[in-house]
């Protein structure tokens, strides 16, 4: 059975943990040879190990410039192409209204929009007919959430990106779409309410009783929508919002 990514060159920027990493793994699976990055080089090479396959890690920070323009040296060094580029680095923060700093603002739209925008344009010269950019937006994109509405804020224009993108890339073959989960089993999640385990379970349990479904999505299950994304089975999609939420957003 021919793998879905077979031969393809593929990007997945934040992934030393959860659902950057699964994604990784799935696609390397596939049969993508995979890029990853990461600010940390130490979990950098935990991820490479955890995913096998054919994985190049990059040491990149994708706020800075200087980094995104050797990740994408590099790639064009090697392969001279990129079919799929899934934009997942980034993060937030939980003020509200009140307490919000200029810091958390400048970080946060720095992460989620400001590098989505330059990651995007740095690598579309490598970005061919048929090809895929997918980016990783969030059920806060269209809902209201207490003490995150920074983070909120910057997942809308990540939304919009997508839309005014399809426009700017028409009739080149360049698809640019966004998949916005709903909560999901990551570090970065259970981070948000500190390292006891008892208030992270809490907080899961909490935002799985807003889930039709009845829990938390888990980081494989994202990846699975990433690839339904970045692969040709995709062909005629473009322009929109995947919600992989339980129901969430939906109801």
């Amino acid at each position: 059975m021919t793998k879905r990514l077979e031969n393809k060159v593929a990007i997945v920027t934040g992934a030393n943990s959860g659902i950057g990493l699964a994604t990784a793994k799935l696609f390397a699976a596939e049969g993508a040879h995979v890029y990853i990055t990461g600010r940390r080089k130490e979990q950098l090479d935990a991820a490479v190990a955890d995913i096998g396959g054919s994985v190049t890690a990059v040491n990149a920070d994708s706020t800075k410039m200087e980094d995104l323009d050797r990740l994408f040296a590099q790639v064009k060094a090697d392969h001279g192409r990129l079919d799929a580029i899934v934009v997942n680095a980034g993060g937030g923060s939980v003020l509200p209204l009140g307490q919000i700093t200029e810091e958390q603002v400048d970080d946060t739209f720095g992460r989620n929009v400001k590098a989505v925008i330059f990651t995007v344009q740095k690598a579309l010269p490598l970005l061919g007919k048929g090809s895929s950019v997918v980016l990783i937006g969030s059920t806060t994109s269209i809902e209201g959430t207490e003490a995150f509405s920074v983070y909120s804020a910057s997942k809308a224009a990540v939304r919009n990106l997508a839309r005014s993108w399809a426009l700017d890339l028409k009739g080149k073959g360049v698809r640019v779409n966004v998949l916005s989960p709903g909560p999901t089993r990551t570090p970065g999640l259970v981070e948000l309410v500190g390292d006891d385990k008892n208030a992270q379970q809490g907080f899961l349990d909490a935002l799985a009783s807003t889930i039709p479904l009845g829990r938390v999505g888990e980081p494989e299950e994202i990846a699975k929508a990433a690839l339904f994304l970045a692969s040709d089975d995709s062909s005629f999609v473009n322009g929109v919002e995947l919600f992989a939420d339980g129901g969430k957003a939906q109801v």
